[in-house]
């Protein structure tokens, strides 16, 4: 006896407005920064063969959103 499995794809249109758009690139754009950042930061870590674990990359969040350069990561700031 065999089971077949229906799959279903569904697709739906976003149509933001200016305000939407513009807070939806912020967002992408915060959070691009941010995973190359870490990425950046394991990357190094790896290399001297040390592990950045979840606790440490959070803590590095952390301070970036308290220097001038990143501030904007911070969404009371804005």
């Amino acid at each position: 006896m065999t089971t077949s499995r229906v799959k279903r794809a569904f697709k739906y249109r976003f149509y933001p407005t200016d305000a939407q758009a513009a807070e939806l690139s912020r967002t992408f754009g915060c959070v691009r920064k941010v995973y190359n950042l870490a990425l950046a930061a394991r990357t190094e870590a790896w290399v001297r063969q040390e592990r950045v674990n979840y606790n440490a990359t959070s803590a590095m969040l952390t301070a970036w959103k308290k220097t001038e350069e990143l501030a904007f990561l911070n969404p009371g700031l804005v």
